[in-house]
């Protein structure tokens, strides 16, 4: 490697598969060049979320980054990590720094089969990583009143105001919001993405109801279509489709997969854990934040395997599948290699991916693998030793 990845460090039982991954299937095989930051959760503390930021800028130097999971504390974590603030997510920090969408797509391996049964290919979904639900305002109502939605524009010269409800005794209250500018970046990066990975693209919204909000999402993307991407997917033979989100549900139980399909910030987090769940695991979903300023974070769907962190805290043996993980590295590897036009380097990334999968295939694996396989007696193996049944395969291809 000439130009190195950032690697970002995290949080519990990921941390340990993230040494062993890198000791036992990186090191020994590559000349690994990263420039590192440790966003664990007590570092993020000690420097008041610094280092989150500094990985994101980081990442806008040199590209690619790679990241390991990492806990986002609520209140049970504040004792547990004498923290000073109950810090932000990490992801959403690095997503709104970078401008990004986040594409997920199952690792699909044989013996492994979808509950869809009609599903030959991995569908990848695309989310929307800025506003509605997750940055919302919300009120708790305790009476009869009204609330209502108020715009005043900066230079004072408009004024709007519409009644959201007249409330004849206690209720709740959201506001939520989206920005032009992050919808067309979110867009733009979906196009692509599409493009780059010679996918067609969905997008679904709920416009015949959320007519202003949902259909600014529909336009944008319509236009975007029409004026820059139209002849380039026409050219590649690649379809844009626009449908309701519930037609678009009914479709994709019927699909054969194969596709992108781009959906808003709360309908993305449900679906992607949906679509992944439905092909085997999630620990078995690849995540990648994807720019449209050229910059690019693959990290694994999951998150930082809590209840086996404590297990293995206690000195009991743990199962824990590293696979997405794994793959969150080779991303990284790949997407280097390709900026830096080292094709040795981008051989490693693809040999390292078909050494995992044919473990697997080959009968070995970790347990919420084995409960879920075709394969007749499967071996299950602990967390440290699937990462060596790997590295055992990948010796033979090197």
């Amino acid at each position: 490697m000439t130009t190195p990845l950032v690697e970002m460090d995290g949080d519990e039982m990921t941390r340990i598969l993230w040494r062993i991954i890198k000791d036992e299937l990186l090191l020994p095989f590559i000349d690994l060049k990263t420039e590192y930051y440790d966003l664990g959760l007590k570092h993020r503390d000690e420097t008041n979320d610094q280092v989150t930021i500094d990985s994101a800028n980081a990442t806008k130097k040199y590209k690619v980054a790679v990241k390991c999971a990492t806990i986002t504390p609520n209140a049970a974590r504040m004792p547990e990590y004498n923290l000073h603030e109950m810090w932000k997510s990490p992801n959403g920090t690095i997503r709104s720094m970078l401008d990004g969408t986040v594409f997920r797509a199952p690792i699909v391996v044989k013996g492994i089969d979808p509950t869809v049964k009609c599903w030959k290919a991995p569908i990848t979904v695309a989310r929307h990583a800025y506003g509605d639900v997750y940055k919302n305002t919300e009120m708790r109502i305790p009476k009869a009143g009204t609330v209502s939605l108020v715009y005043k524009s900066a230079d004072g010269t408009i004024e709007e105001s519409q009644i959201v409800h007249e409330f004849k005794g206690p209720g709740v209250c959201q506001g939520q919001h989206n920005l032009d500018d992050s919808i067309t970046s979110f867009a733009r990066s979906c196009f692509e993405y599409a493009i780059d990975t010679k996918q067609d693209l969905w997008f679904s919204t709920k416009d015949t109801i959320s007519k202003k909000y949902d259909h600014r999402f529909k336009d944008i993307f319509a236009d975007l279509y029409e004026n820059e991407y139209k002849e380039k997917f026409e050219k590649l033979g690649l379809e844009y489709f626009y449908t309701l989100i519930d037609d678009a549900v009914a479709r994709i139980m019927k699909s054969k997969g194969g596709f992108i399909w781009a959906l808003k910030n709360y309908d993305g987090d449900v679906m992607s854990d949906m679509i992944s769940s439905a092909f085997g695991s999630l620990a078995m979903m690849t995540s990648v934040l994807v720019s449209p300023h050229g910059y690019y974070e693959y990290e694994a769907a999951h998150g930082t395997v809590q209840r086996h962190y404590y297990k293995h805290l206690a000195g009991e043996e743990t199962s824990t599948n590293s696979v997405a993980t794994i793959f969150a590295w080779t991303g990284a590897l790949r997407k280097r290699a390709e900026l830096d036009g080292n094709a040795e380097l981008s051989a490693f990334a693809d040999k390292l991916e078909k050494a995992t999968l044919e473990t697997i295939e080959s009968g070995e694996m970790t347990k919420d693998l084995a409960l879920i396989t075709t394969i007749e007696n499967p071996t299950v193996l602990n967390s440290k030793d699937f990462i060596l049944a790997i590295k055992k395969n990948l010796k033979k291809m090197m």
